[in-house]
């Protein structure tokens, strides 16, 4: 512990010019400077804000295709143009919100609060009306693309600001990262949470299916057909059950995160005149290169993940046979990736990001592999399915974990350029999202080609096979080109502490009395 301690010092002593090493140590000769914690209350209501984005995303990913297919009665093709014109426009709203944030000013809230106050409330309306079916089946295409476009522009207005509030919350690497682990705990837990109320509300109600594909022996029996459309509505009235609570959540999430997180401004940037504009930091961002190597890796590993999840529902309905079980499979998995978070935080303080990248990411090859090449058993299907959960909170954890040091990293080279977080946060997930409609559209398009019949007690092989290739060997090959990028992102643990030691001794001379502009600039140039 001594021996690393000393080096993090003679790496900071190398890249700071002595006259600032000097004032810092004055300062803290005269005033020992206290480290800024954040207390368990403080990380808890910040982590707290990010169940809303996971709770609604989780239901949505998970279900709303089988929805789509097998309740309100869309045909493939259409699901397909939903899903991807969905997706894609959500992709679009985050760097368009992004760009409105870097451009907006600090108000009594802070900068970021009054995007989340305000969007909230019309967030919670366009989702529960993505579930309702209209009378009107003319219109059901254009319903269901307007209310989930709109739904996806204001989660946007509530994730993006949520997002890039890790770099305000605290000065401190370690509070960040300490405060980035409450919220991936939390926001596994929200998807515990949108998995059960979704899937046990939904799973209670028999969606009324076809045994024959063309429907014809139930279109010819009456009393059937009766039967079969009373079914249809309770299901529909279930899924309204279950999205109404999901919106109360969303309102209670987003209010204990208003009253219990303040935003802090850093020292050394209230001394810069005017903030950086948004195409000049656009074009700094994007050509920074651990920025481009982090977001091109995870963007693989998030799609394999992402395919896994918009087929699963399927995949466990038709080609397992587990129809009364994919609900249950799905919360196996959330609540072993939900304990398992800590596990991950604690690997990753212990043997640094990069390997638990490698190691929580890539453990979930095998179990893919063995969900392709088994039998169908519920048994060892739970066994996959906990252990699945491993890897699934490696994904959730490390990129929100990482991308904070890259914009430390960043701001370090580029001192001057503050205001840029929205646009690093929102273009990380603008590629995450427009790769994620994209999957979800072709998957969709697959299953149609396959011949996939809406209603089905039963479908093809085609299809069944098709889903089996889209939710175990198409991720496992994502899952490996990810990894492969992840060998060129260029910041280990080494490079964290340089950069610890660099932000303190910048932010100290920040906020000493002989602080100027030039001293910044001089450091800027000795990194």
């Amino acid at each position: 512990m001594a021996k690393g301690e000393g080096a993090e010092s003679g790496s900071a002593a190398g890249l700071l010019p002595t006259g600032i090493l000097q004032t810092g140590e004055r300062s803290a000769q005269k005033e020992p400077k206290k480290k800024q914690q954040l207390s368990i209350c403080n990380k808890l209501c910040y982590a707290v804000g990010g169940a809303p984005y996971q709770v609604t995303g989780c239901a949505l990913g998970f279900f709303l295709q089988i929805y789509l297919l097998d309740v309100a009665q869309v045909d493939p093709f259409s699901a397909s143009i939903i899903l991807f014109v969905g997706r894609a426009w959500d992709a679009f709203t985050d760097p368009l919100v992004g760009f409105c944030i870097s451009k907006s000013s600090w108000t009594p809230l802070g900068r970021l609060m009054p995007w989340i106050i305000f969007s909230t409330p019309l967030a919670i309306i366009a989702y529960f009306l993505i579930w309702f079916v209209p009378d009107f089946p003319q219109v059901q295409v254009l319903w269901y693309l307007l209310f989930y476009c709109l739904f996806e522009t204001l989660v946007t207005c509530f994730h993006v600001p949520y997002s890039a509030l890790t770099m305000f919350i605290s000065t401190e690497q370690s509070e960040r990262d300490s405060a980035t682990a409450y919220r991936m705990t939390v926001e596994v837990l929200g998807t515990v949470l949108g998995t059960a109320i979704q899937g046990q509300i939904v799973g209670q109600a028999d969606t009324p299916c076809l045994q024959d594909p063309n429907g014809s022996a139930v279109a010819s029996e009456g009393a059937n057909l009766t039967h079969s459309t009373t079914l249809l509505r309770e299901t529909q009235n279930a899924y309204l059950l279950a999205a109404g609570v999901i919106a109360s959540i969303y309102f209670v999430c987003a209010v204990i995160l208003v009253l219990g997180v303040r935003e802090q401004r850093e020292p050394y940037e209230t001394q810069q005149a005017e903030p950086m504009s948004f195409f000049r930091g656009l074009r700094l961002v994007m050509s920074y290169g651990p920025y481009v190597k982090l977001i091109a890796g995870f963007l693989f590993t998030s799609l394999a993940f992402m395919l896994v999840e918009g087929n699963f529902a399927l995949f466990c309905t038709y080609t397992l046979g587990f129809r009364n079980e994919f609900q249950n499979l799905l919360l196996a998995i959330m609540v072993s990736a939900t304990l398992t978070i800590p596990v991950w935080q604690w690997f990753l303080t212990r043997f640094g990001k990069k390997t638990a990248v490698y190691i929580g990411i890539s453990s979930a090859v095998p179990f893919l592999i063995l969900v392709a090449l088994m039998e169908s058993n519920l048994i060892v299907t739970y066994v996959v399915a906990v252990a699945a959960g491993i890897s699934v909170a490696a994904a959730f954890l490390l990129p929100w974990s990482m991308l904070p040091d890259v914009i430390d990293d960043f701001h370090l080279k580029q001192p001057h350029s503050h205001g840029t977080e929205p646009i690093f946060f929102s273009f990380y997930v603008f590629f995450t999202k427009f790769a994620s409609g994209v999957s979800l559209g072709i998957s969709t398009l697959s299953l149609d080609f396959a011949g996939y019949q809406t209603r089905g007690c039963s479908q093809p092989a085609r299809v069944r096979f098709t889903l089996k290739m889209l939710v175990t060997m198409a991720p496992i090959v994502l899952i490996l080109l990810g990894l492969l990028l992840f060998k060129l992102y260029p910041i280990d643990e080494e490079k964290r502490r340089q950069n610890k030691k660099a932000l303190q001794a910048l932010r100290e001379e920040a906020s000493s009395s002989g602080c100027s502009d030039t001293d910044s600039t001089e450091l800027a140039s000795i990194l």
